[in-house]
């Protein structure tokens, strides 16, 4: 099962250094982690998607709330939060499958953000099942490079 966990921590150095040893130091996996500033200089979130039963995430949440520099740890359930995540991905295209990449581009409200004579660079942002759905679909082109840096999330309240 896979838990998106939201943690705000002070802005210091070697924060990030110390959570993503929590994880490694109990053989926990981290999926995606990415990390950004908030309204508040002195505060940012990571946003960490980790794999595991119930009590593997209940257990993450107790140590992550131990470390000193931790402010607030939210386990986000289905509905008691917004994500999107953010893609870059370089399709292969030809004179005659440029045509049908930019229409599916424009179906998925995904923007062209690189033209090459061969290849394409689309920007796509949103949930997780419309990324995977187009990435399904550009395989079919050929995927030259891609990078995913990770989901973002608020809770709703």
């Amino acid at each position: 099962m896979r838990h998106t966990i939201s943690v705000l921590v002070e802005n210091k150095f070697g924060v990030l250094t110390r959570v993503a040893g929590l994880f490694s130091g109990r053989g926990f996996n981290i999926d995606t982690l990415n990390v950004g500033p908030t309204q508040d200089p002195s505060v940012s979130r990571m946003t960490i998607v980790t794999r595991g039963d119930d009590a593997t995430a209940e257990q993450i949440v107790k140590q992550l709330n131990k470390l000193v520099d931790v402010l607030k740890v939210l386990d986000f359930r289905d509905g008691e939060y917004i994500d999107r995540e953010l893609i870059l991905v370089k399709v292969s295209v030809d004179s005659k499958s440029r045509a049908e990449v930019m229409q599916i581009t424009d179906i998925f409200r995904a923007k062209i953000v690189d033209v090459q004579p061969k290849s394409l660079t689309i920007e796509i942002t949103g949930n997780e099942s419309k990324i995977e759905k187009f990435l399904d679909l550009m395989k079919g082109f050929g995927v030259l490079d891609l990078t995913r840096p990770g989901k973002v999330a608020l809770p709703r309240k």
